[in-house]
């Protein structure tokens, strides 16, 4: 019986011996899918802005692009037709607004591979994209007009560059002022974000600051919105949000009323006048030359006019 019993506990060790060995060979460093998204893609926080044109397991390269809500919709269009070609299937592009600035910023975090902006880039943040390893290099992709708004009931349909700087900076409050009723102007603007909102100050203000109770939007659209909704209220977009909904006001710098249009606009006529930009980390390579050199050629300056902005001069 002794023996039996020496025998079932030697059997006994053996097992939980095997057991231990089986679960210390389990125990291996983590799948390489931790470090991946649920698409294989490498996690976004795990590397950096300008890896992201890298092949993927899937064979896929992606870039993002992020800025300018004036040219979000031009953006989107260029980045749909360039995907929709044969030739680059497998190429991924992901168009984000959220301002200038924004995009801007995100550029100098390294956090994406093409920034755009209705602005060109200030000293202080090519200064702070030095500082931190990037070279931005400018790229101008189209032209556009930043157009005064007003509700189409409202009788004024031209301003002066003074009477739209008073209104504004809050030296001009009433329409009648400016040749309209007897009401109250609601000013909306873009935040303070967007490259819009600098290119105004700068070129309409010379540089004072907003008056304190405008409304700020933070998109574009939000702002033809509500001007469309308010017939006492006035704003200021891109050319190419322009739509019946408002009305677009001639302006005078000086040299006679000028409406916004496809040919003043391209002629430098129109006194609000620009070009609009794309910045990358160093001359553009990969998928990034490629969507930049598609958005210069004579079909993507075609979707640039299909949108509704101005192409560059051939």
């Amino acid at each position: 019986m002794a023996n039996k019993s020496k025998t079932y506990t030697i059997l006994i060790l053996v097992i939980i011996g095997l057991v231990f060995l089986g679960i210390g060979c389990t125990e291996k460093g983590p799948s390489p899918a931790a470090n991946t998204s649920a698409t294989g893609a490498p996690a976004e926080n795990a590397t950096a802005a300008g890896t992201s044109q890298n092949a993927s397991s899937g064979g896929t390269q992606s870039i993002s692009v992020k800025g300018s809500d004036t040219i979000l919709p031009v953006a989107q269009a260029e980045a749909e037709t360039f995907m929709d070609e044969s030739a680059n299937a497998g190429k991924s592009i992901s168009v984000t607004g959220g301002g200038s600035g924004v995009g801007i910023a995100a550029l100098i975090d390294k956090q994406v591979d093409i920034a755009t902006a209705s602005r060109e880039i200030n000293v202080k943040e090519t200064e702070n994209a030095n500082k931190n390893g990037v070279n931005p290099v400018e790229y101008t992709i189209a032209y556009d007009g930043i157009t005064a708004i007003v509700n189409p009931k409202n009788p004024v349909s031209n301003l002066t560059f003074a009477q739209l700087s008073g209104i504004y900076t809050g030296n001009i409050s009433n329409w009648k002022d400016v040749g309209g009723e007897d009401k109250p102007i609601a000013v909306i603007s873009r935040d303070s974000s967007s490259g819009t909102y600098a290119y105004f100050k700068e070129a309409v203000l010379n540089n004072s600051e907003y008056r304190p109770d405008a409304l700020t939007q933070t998109a574009t659209g939000s702002i033809v919105s509500e001007v469309s909704q308010n017939p006492n209220a006035i704003g200021y977009i891109g050319f190419a949000y322009l739509d019946s909904s408002v009305k677009a006001l001639s302006l005078d710098k000086g040299n006679g009323s000028v409406p916004p249009s496809i040919d003043n606009i391209k002629s430098g006529k129109y006194p609000l006048s620009r070009a609009l930009y794309m910045y990358t980390n160093g001359e553009a390579t990969g998928l990034k030359k490629e969507f930049i050199d598609y958005i210069l050629s004579e079909k993507g300056q075609g979707v640039v006019t299909t949108v509704g902005y101005i192409p560059l001069p051939k």
